[in-house]
């Protein structure tokens, strides 16, 4: 088995079916890792159809390939050994495996996942050396070996050297550092490598032509190392003692020539290349440099102290700032049509007072209590609506009309605190979280990071009248931190405590290299965070450095899973694939959430999932027509060449997640110091690059169906300018769920038990498979993950689709743990349609059980996602049944506020009949879009025939 090109490594289902679907010939096959059983491989065959087999652990003695009852499994040492068996006819296989499907030629800008693979030479006392490739983890080196004769072998096997040895490099050169000397590796394999062979062979070991190519590669990193060692030496310097004119000269910090640590044999080799010893030599001085840099600096601060007698007398501790009661606030409205009026809002003491103006008379002061319902215009931005409740059994509707939506913000933000606050529950039911992300280009941060921490800049920001409210939550990305860990945190909790007067506790920190995220919580929440997992993927060079990549915080907060993912992506804007790519690898491979959800697409884990940080996606214009446009503030023509927004458009990346409408400036590439200038040229080793401002630094968020997710703001600052990006924040008011307290107990009566039906359930998946499905049911509110039976429709009439129905015979009948209507109305069902024969998923989604409560089964439609791609749809109808007795529930909190359309509207203080008493589901929350009355699905119109 020559390079073993037929392992895929980690490659999904139906990127192996397509593959085998290209390959168009029965026999054709590839080998992945299995995604359903972990450390497992899959054999993938195709005769007529994609045929899958999974094989056993690659880290165990033997692979024994899972077999139909009553057969008896084969046991392989290695993989190969199990391919080339099952190359020959007759050994148990549908057909012998006879073409093998080799890895596509990886994209010069794509950065695939992988695990590393690398050369290293073997050589004994006598005879010809070999070249053998190095197995990865849970690989076993005999089958994955294979020799290549030196030279003093035949001609025939001398000239395979290049070719064989340009194969390994294509299968390397995405899974190792050595990716971005691809054109000096096979310019050197190609045309080179050869001549260092015969030399070597002719008793010349000095490889002539590998220590050129090396030369070559190494050039730009000569000024790399002189920018970094300039600027040690000179740190150095400051803290040198002083000289006197009498002192003999100083000794420098270390000579560059350190020859003297340098192995012989290796000394030889770099006096004939004196480049390569001027290198080395550069990178011990830096070595050194850094090493001793730290004691320097602190013997010169402690001979400073000294000298000058510096030290200070123990000071007290500042005390703690108490907790600052919320001040009265006032909004000048206008009441009706043409009344001006003021609004004053007293959240500590839970009433609105309503004042006209020119009568200077209190017209009315209304408790929080007595307030039913706030609705929000979504017409007029600025316009709000008041229903009150009277003594006479009818309610008072009212129109005020703020100057500015923003304003309207703010006192609907203090209307919400105010009911928060006094409606005396043990446990919140909306909390608000506060995303900030910012690079801030290997630079110390500013003193102050009060406009960051509290909103305010540019693009949509809060009102100073709530800039200072504490959130209950603080999630703070960076990228490029050049602070310590524990430097950083603290830094933080002080801001907060100095803006908010509240002292935070640190949830999670995790970092990779310069990327990290903080997690901060009030303290009267820590007891409600439960379940924190922390996690880290490198996506810089071949998977493996951490100056890219992504670092990731998961928690419970009572019975609401949340998800925060912290990144940097690759940089350049022609690097939109790679971009793609590294958002892929860090979906596939960042450790979060409930272990028993890691089949699920990471996306679907959480009830809230936040990714933000600095994703580098760029502009496709012209710098100069984009400037133009960034001086007019005309961000929709910049939006529609944004490549995040282009890609998502294309379903490539972020799938289904939201964003905030963009009204703020591009946040790179600005000049430090300003906010004034972007800074678009910067001069690299390789010429000049052209750096357009972008919207680099994003907030996405996405939550399971019918849950309470708003955001109030998304903006940057105006005023930290440290970095040449900007710091970028957005605020969420998110509804929270608190573990259920049944009034009964469960199963105290055998007819107190719910039930979810199904009647149909019709999938398309995008497949060249025609394997029989199965459909698995996983929930909270379930004991155990529950297994529908095989399919019993299935047409594929459609090339590239696979369309599968269950009838109801063939679905399970769900019972939930707990009976209670307002428990189930906050549970999600969670599906994934997997194969018979694999046992792999092609494809999850989330249903939720709210709007199926009733006593007519109710239809659902929905995408599927795996590993961050839409792979089909599924539709269907289904009913959740509850018992008499349990149908009680009552209004959340965040339902009290609702948004509604322009329409005709009542005369101003106009009488309104009393409401009908509310159903017995509560009602979708406002803050979503209304579900399409029909199905969306393009893939659906192609089955109905639907032009």
């Amino acid at each position: 088995m020559a390079a073993a090109g037929w392992y895929h490594r980690d490659i999904s289902q139906v990127v192996a079916e397509e593959l085998l679907a290209k390959a168009g010939r029965d026999g054709s096959f590839l080998v992945r890792d299995s995604e359903s059983v972990k450390g497992a491989y899959a054999l993938c065959l195709l005769l007529g159809l994609p045929w899958q087999r999974r094989g056993c652990d690659g880290a165990s003695p033997a692979l024994p390939p899972q077999t139909i009852q009553g057969i008896q499994a084969k046991c392989f040492p290695t993989l190969p050994d199990l391919i080339g068996a099952y190359q020959h006819p007759n050994n148990g296989l549908v057909t012998p495996l006879l073409h093998p499907v080799p890895r596509a030629r990886p994209d010069e800008d794509s950065s695939e996942p992988g695990r590393r693979r690398g050369l290293c030479q073997a050589a004994s006392g006598e005879g010809p050396a070999e070249l053998v490739a190095l197995p990865t983890d849970g690989e076993d080196a005999r089958g994955w070996g294979h020799t290549v004769p030196c030279p003093g072998a035949p001609t025939s096997s001398r000239t395979h050297i290049p070719q064989q040895l340009h194969q390994r490099l294509q299968e390397q050169v995405h899974s190792s550092q050595a990716s971005d000397f691809m054109g000096f590796m096979a310019e050197y394999l190609t045309h080179h490598v050869q001549l260092d062979l015969e030399a070597l062979c002719h008793g010349h070991p000095q490889l002539q032509h590998l220590s050129t190519m090396l030369a070559t590669a190494c050039r730009a990193l000569h000024s790399e190392i002189d920018f970094t060692l300039a600027g040690l030496e000179t740190l150095a310097r400051v803290f040198d003692p002083p000289v006197s004119p009498c002192s003999p000269a100083r000794e420098q910090v270390m000579p560059l020539c350190c020859s003297k640590n340098i192995h012989p044999h290796l000394q030889g080799f770099l006096n004939s290349y004196p480049d390569l010893e001027l290198l080395l030599n550069k990178i011990s001085t830096v070595n050194h440099l850094l090493s001793s840099l730290e004691k320097k600096v602190l013997k010169s601060l402690q001979e400073t102290v000294t000298r000058h007698n510096l030290a200070l007398s123990s000071v007290a501790a500042t005390p703690l700032p108490a907790a600052r009661p919320l001040a009265v606030q006032s909004f000048e409205v206008k009441a009706g049509k043409s009344q001006c009026a003021a609004l004053t809002v007293d959240v500590e003491s839970g009433t609105v007072t309503v004042t006209k103006r020119g009568s200077g008379s209190l017209e009315e002061v209304i408790p929080q209590d007595k307030i039913l319902q706030l609705i929000k215009y979504q017409s007029v931005q600025s316009k709000v609506r008041l229903v009150c409740a009277r003594e006479n059994q009818k309610s008072l509707s009212r129109d005020f009309i703020f100057p500015s939506a923003r304003k309207r913000e703010a006192f609907c933000q203090l209307l919400q605190l105010m009911r928060i606050q006094h409606s005396n529950l043990d446990e919140p039911e909306l909390i608000s979280v506060y995303v900030g992300t910012w690079n801030m280009g290997s630079t110390p941060p500013p003193h102050s990071l009060a406009s960051w921490l509290t909103s305010r800049g540019l693009g949509r920001t809060q009102d100073e009248t709530t800039a200072c409210i504490p959130h209950d939550i603080y999630v703070i990305g960076t990228q490029e931190n050049s602070l310590g860990d524990r430097e950083w945190v603290e830094f933080l909790c002080a801001s907060l405590k100095t803006l908010m007067a509240v002292d935070y506790q640190v949830v999670a920190l995790q970092c990779l290299w310069s990327i990290k995220i903080v997690v901060l919580v009030k303290p009267e929440h820590q007891r409600r965070i439960s379940h924190v997992h922390t996690s880290s993927v490198k996506t810089g060079i071949a998977n493996t450095l951490g100056n890219k990549g992504a670092v990731g915080v998961s928690f419970l907060f009572n019975g609401t899973s949340f998800g925060f993912v912290n990144c940097h992506l690759a940089s350049g804007s022609e690097k939109t694939h790679r971009r793609n790519q590294n958002y892929s690898d860090i979906l596939h491979s960042l450790a979060l959430g409930d272990k028993r959800l890691g089949g699920f697409d990471l996306t679907l884990r959480f009830t809230h999932l936040f990714w933000f940080g600095d994703l580098n996606y760029r502009l496709d214009m012209d710098v100069q027509d984009i400037l133009t446009h960034v001086v007019k503030k005309e961000f929709q023509a910049l939006l529609a060449v944004d490549q995040l927004s282009l890609e998502r458009e294309k379903n490539k990346v972020f799938l289904q997640f939201s964003e905030g409408d963009i009204s703020f400036p591009p946040t790179y590439r600005y000049e430090r110091g300003t906010r004034d200038t972007y800074v678009w040229q910067k001069s690299k080793p390789t010429g000049m690059r052209i750096n357009v401002p972008s919207w680099c630094d994003r907030i996405l968020w996405k939550s399971h169906p019918e849950t309470h997710v708003v955001c109030n703001s998304y903006g940057c600052t105006d005023d930290i300018v440290t970095s040449d990006h900007s710091p970028v924040f957005a605020t969420f008011e998110v509804g929270v769920t608190s573990q259920f307290v049944p009034k009964e107990a469960p199963g105290s009566s055998p007819e107190a038990l719910a039930c979810i039906e199904w009647e149909s359930i019709e999938v398309i998946l995008k497949t060249t498979s025609r394997s029989k499905c199965y459909i698995e049911f996983h929930s909270y509110c379930l004991e155990e993950v529950q297994r529908s039976g095989e399919n019993t429709f299935q047409n594929c009439e459609i090339p590239g689709f696979l369309k599968l129905g269950w009838s109801s015979k063939h679905l399970p009948v769900l019972h939930p743990i707990l009976p209670d209507l307002e428990y189930l109305g906050d549970q999600h069902l969670l599906l994934s349609i997997k194969g018979v024969e694999s046992c792999e998923s092609y494809g999850e989604c989330c249903l939720a059980l709210r709007s199926a409560i009733g006593s007519t089964a109710q239809q659902f439609e929905t995408f599927l996602f795996h590993r961050g791609e839409e792979t089909g749809s599924v539709r269907g109808w289904m009913r959740v049944r509850v018992p008499r007795g349990r149908c009680g529930t009552r209004e959340r909190l965040y339902e009290w506020i609702s948004f509604e359309e322009e329409d005709a509207e009542p005369e101003a203080d106009s009488l309104m009949c009393p409401k009908p008493p509310p159903q017995r589901l509560r009602s979708r929350p406002r803050s979503l879009p209304e579900p399409a009355s029909g199905y969306t699905n393009p893939a659906y119109f192609i089955f109905d025939g639907v032009p």
